[in-house]
């Protein structure tokens, strides 16, 4: 039951934090900020929904983890930092369900917007390689920078960094970035 309990942890903090960005209630200047708002409001939601007597929720803030295994994308090691993650923890039979979410937020006055699409992808392949320590895993983009979400068509050189609505990525596929300095998959 607690993998339910997790995914509605998330549904629920989301949906708050959302609700108080948009009316105002939050104002977000940094990713560092939107993570920490994000995760006061997951950890009181997981806590309501603790429902067992051995039952406890947890979260955690930059979490290192390795992984001998994998090569993650944007360390190009064998170690990353999950931005949030939570799990509930039943301490009798030691059973544990977590969850894993990175977060990105962009700033339109940053003027890095091909490069942060190419790192939402990054944080994705991350996510991917995360299976060891999470049942599930979450990403959340905000931005106030409507290229990303309502631009026509992206330039040859980046468009395989496509995150707007309706876009898909299949598995397998190589993503190409191409720059004047450099090309990275």
């Amino acid at each position: 039951m607690s993998k339910e309990r997790l995914t509605q942890a998330v549904d629920l903090a989301y949906a708050a934090m959302m609700r108080k960005v948009n009316g105002g209630r939050i104002v977000v200047e940094t990713e560092a900020s939107l993570q920490l708002q994000f995760a006061s409001m997951l950890k009181v939601v997981g806590e309501l929904l603790e429902a067992e007597r051995d039952e406890f929720f947890t979260i955690e803030l930059e979490k290192p983890i390795t992984h001998a295994e994998a090569l993650f994308g944007k360390s190009g090691s064998d170690r990353a930092k999950i931005d949030v993650y939570c799990a509930f923890t039943n301490a009798s039979t030691k059973e544990k369900h977590g969850c894993a979410i990175e977060m990105k937020f962009f700033k339109k006055k940053n003027q890095r917007e091909p490069n942060n699409r190419y790192d939402v992808f990054a944080d994705l392949h991350n996510l991917e390689n995360y299976g060891a320590i999470a049942d599930q895993c979450f990403m959340i983009v905000a931005t106030d920078h409507p290229h990303y979400v309502t631009w026509d068509q992206y330039s040859k050189d980046t468009c395989d960094f496509d995150f707007r609505h309706g876009g898909s990525y299949a598995a397998g596929t190589t993503a190409t970035y191409r720059t004047m300095n450099h090309t990275r998959t």
